[in-house]
């Protein structure tokens, strides 16, 4: 300090001088420099020089505890702590930012941060969005049925493809318990709502909870997750091509549904998946049932208007919402433009791995999908309604700091992302078969081949 004051005066400052234990004191006289306390309760401290080389500058010092001479081994470690990770060098330089380091806060640091009233569900509100959304599936199928012209359709497989996502993503809600405190009225909704799309409703639920409760761990994360080297060296020409070549992957989901990922084993639709424990079979069953309900009334459809109409009306709508939520749940934990870790071991934490999570802004389309896009506080707090997530993020931001990564401002479409999804398939293949804390590597050999095909 007294350095930094001096050179201040354009002075050279004198070597610092640590009394050694043992040592006699060494003698040194100070230039007279007084302390005036301002009128401020003890909180400022004011320097005041005979010489006026600080006449116009203003030296107040905030302090809340009095003032002290660290011993050697105190200022080490305090230049320890400003040379860290995620911190300053000691030419107050900023040191670049460190995703994986663990953050200086906690969970409950965040939660104290979103205001009370974000985490109320209102379950009158919640059925509103359904009731909106319904209307306009049936409005956009009566519209295009009626017209039938082949101008139309695309538009309408567009928009109903949309909807039937924006559907999806209110079950979804019913399955975190977001959409209400009644657990039977999130079950029937959510079961409407799923299995009009296709979706095993509790097969679904409980392997999504899996994920939000292992996000970010390379092994035991269920959505997306990162294939280790070994799997991924095991697995033949065809499947790499078909899992990181545009628009293959964005097929993914139902083969997903039916046998989960590469490295896993399983069936949303069987019970005794290892997906599953005991006590959830019959939740299972319930579910499958619902969604054989759907399948056969979907055949019947197809017998009573033929199934060229049918795959216009019901088929294509539902590729484009199985498109829709691939790349959304893919964007949410790849393709930023730096490096995001991934965890195994004592380095992964429920906090650490869902700060690797990613907001995403899709225009227009924000409010049509329920503010889905505002992930990161979605998934470190998955009971918190939709339409308090914006709010809720916008509190946490203060805290999170970097670990928060704000999103690019999108168009009215989010066309920009597609510009993420091809690069992050380009180069995150995958991750190390060893180390705690790993990021995406690249296989240059199915680069290559991807560019001569």
């Amino acid at each position: 300090m007294a350095s930094w004051v001096l050179s201040e005066c354009g002075l050279k400052p004198l070597p610092q001088v640590f009394q050694r234990p043992g040592a006699r004191p060494t003698s040194y006289k100070p230039s007279k420099i007084r302390f005036l306390l301002s009128n401020k309760a003890g909180t400022d401290l004011k320097f005041a020089s005979p010489t006026g080389c600080f006449r116009d500058r203003n030296w107040g010092l905030k302090v809340s505890v009095p003032l002290r001479v660290p011993s050697i081994e105190g200022e080490e470690e305090s230049q320890q702590r400003i040379n860290g990770v995620n911190g300053f060098n000691g030419e107050e330089k900023e040191l670049k930012f460190n995703p994986g380091s663990p953050p200086p806060f906690k969970l409950a640091d965040i939660r104290a941060a979103i205001p009370k009233h974000c985490w109320v569900k209102n379950p009158w509100r919640s059925m509103s969005y359904v009731v909106r959304d319904v209307v306009v599936v049936f409005g956009l199928a009566v519209a295009a049925a009626y017209v039938n012209n082949w101008f139309v359709w695309p538009l309408y497989w567009a928009a109903q493809g949309t909807m039937f996502w924006a559907l999806f993503v209110l079950g979804h809600d019913c399955g975190h318990g977001s959409f209400s405190n009644n657990p039977k009225l999130n079950s029937v909704v959510g079961h409407i709502l799923h299995s009009s799309i296709l979706v095993p409703y509790h097969g679904w639920r409980i392997s999504h909870r899996t994920h939000h409760q292992n996000h970010g761990h390379v092994e035991n994360d269920e959505s997306w997750h990162p294939l280790s080297e070994r799997i991924y060296k095991s697995l033949d020409v065809v499947t790499k091509t078909l899992r990181f070549t545009v628009p293959f992957p964005m097929l993914a989901y139902p083969f997903y549904l039916w046998g989960r990922s590469p490295g896993k084993t399983g069936s949303h639709f069987d019970p005794s998946s290892d997906l599953f424990v005991p006590s959830e079979r019959k939740d299972v069953i319930t579910s499958t049932v619902c969604w054989t309900a759907m399948a056969a009334l979907l055949v019947g459809l197809g017998f009573v208007m033929g199934p060229m109409q049918l795959l216009k009306l019901y088929g294509v709508p539902y590729w484009v919402f199985v498109m829709w939520l691939d790349l959304v749940t893919y964007l949410h934990h790849h393709g930023h433009e730096e490096k995001l870790p991934w965890y195994r071991g004592k380095e992964w934490s429920y906090l650490r791995g869902g700060l690797t999570t990613l907001d995403r802004d899709y225009g227009l389309i924000n409010n049509i999908h329920h503010d889905i896009g505002t992930h990161v506080i979605h998934h470190l707090f998955p009971q918190i309604p939709h339409y308090h997530l914006i709010e809720a993020t916008e509190a946490a931001k203060p805290v999170l700091g970097k670990y928060y990564r704000e999103p690019k401002k999108s168009g009215p479409l989010p066309f920009h992302l597609i510009g993420n999804l091809i690069r992050s398939l380009k180069q995150d293949h995958y991750v190390s078969d060893t180390g705690d804390v790993v990021y995406y590597e690249t296989d240059s050999e199915l680069d290559v081949s991807s560019k001569l095909n």
